[in-house]
């Protein structure tokens, strides 16, 4: 494969290096961009809009510093792995804290449970590695090659970074602490594989070796740098296989819920909106009239189908919501989604 030359070097640089001070150009570029991102992200989240949450995602500029990490990582330059790391913590944690500010001005009443926007960057699994991989891999192969960069903005949208964390943010907000570790690790997961893949690809194109004759300060590359990016995809496959089994468990768990809840609401001439498996936990929607089946009923059918183990958790027209915990036959009032 043939390799890069010292003017794209120098591009791949100019690009991925951003200069030191917080008022060099390219500082309050990447603040500034970061920080509107951040609104976009999170308004967009809360308005449960995917088209403004896409608009986020081409605005944010989190993937210079990730894709700067392996570039540094490959010429050994430990100063900039430094920068490059701290501003990626550094942006991550102010995404954050501006989807916390947009939580604690309009989070809904049901703490987010039924945003489409939130589920899906909730329950990461291995598929979402593997998407990671792919498009952190055309990500690097589009800065080594200026022919193919007019595939950057598809990018941007293909890789999630902005997203989870504005999600993190606003569920903080609410309480929902494990759902928001959740959507971390999905993060996590696609940082990892940025750097992974940006890493490999920078090596294959002999970046190094261009460095080299062009003067650029290159350091001693250990095989323990390229070791440490490989543990670091292994360490985050294990929570994501976990992931990925619990996933499985849910929608199985869904699947046999429905027809033991469509029977149940049939009874009282109620309509069942939705069956979600989550966490273990069955979380049922019902639309209907007065009077309402009994939530009881609803426990003791599932009981008798298998799923004495699994909680329940019934929203009800109206916003009230009936918990009714597994190995009872009792359940209790709660006036908002459980998170």
């Amino acid at each position: 494969m043939a390799s890069v030359d010292a003017a794209t070097l120098r591009r791949m640089s100019d690009a991925l290096f951003i200069e030191k001070g917080l008022r060099s150009p390219g500082s309050t570029r990447f603040w500034g961009l970061l920080v509107l991102a951040s609104v976009i992200a999170s308004a967009g989240v809360v308005g449960d809009s995917t088209a403004t949450v896409i608009g986020a995602m081409i605005v944010a500029p989190l993937m210079t510093p990730i894709l700067g990490s392996a570039l540094a990582l490959v010429l050994a330059d430990r100063s900039q792995v430094v920068r490059c790391v701290l501003l990626v913590l550094g942006g991550a944690l102010a995404v954050v804290a501006v989807g916390m500010l947009l939580g604690w001005i309009a989070a809904p009443p049901d703490s987010f449970a039924s945003n489409s926007q939130v589920t899906s960057r909730i329950s990461p699994r291995l598929i979402d590695l593997l998407a990671a991989l792919a498009t952190g891999t055309v990500g690097a192969f589009a800065l080594v090659r200026a022919d193919i960069s007019d595939t950057l903005p598809g990018v941007a949208i293909a890789i999630s970074l902005v997203p989870p964390l504005a999600v993190t943010g606003l569920l903080l907000t609410v309480g929902r602490y494990h759902d928001a570790g959740e959507s971390t690790l999905l993060f996590a997961t696609n940082v990892a594989a940025i750097v992974a893949t940006g890493t490999i690809v920078f090596l294959v194109f002999g970046v190094r070796g261009v460095a080299q004759e062009s003067g650029f300060a290159v350091g001693r590359f250990h095989g323990g740098s390229l070791a440490a990016v490989v543990g670091l995809i292994l360490l985050i496959a294990v929570p994501l296989t976990t992931g990925t089994i619990a996933v499985a468990r849910d929608r199985s768990l869904a699947a046999d819920a429905r027809p033991v809840a469509e029977k149940w609401a049939a009874t009282g001439k109620w309509q069942i909106a939705s069956v979600e498996g989550r966490n273990g936990v069955v979380v049922i929607g019902v639309l209907g009239l007065p009077p309402q089946p009994a939530p009881t009923a609803l426990r003791a059918a599932l009981d008798r189908n298998g799923m004495r183990d699994a909680d329940l958790e019934l929203h009800l027209v109206g916003g009230r919501t009936h918990w009714c915990p597994a190995d009872t036959d009792t359940c209790t009032v709660r006036d908002s989604a459980i998170g």
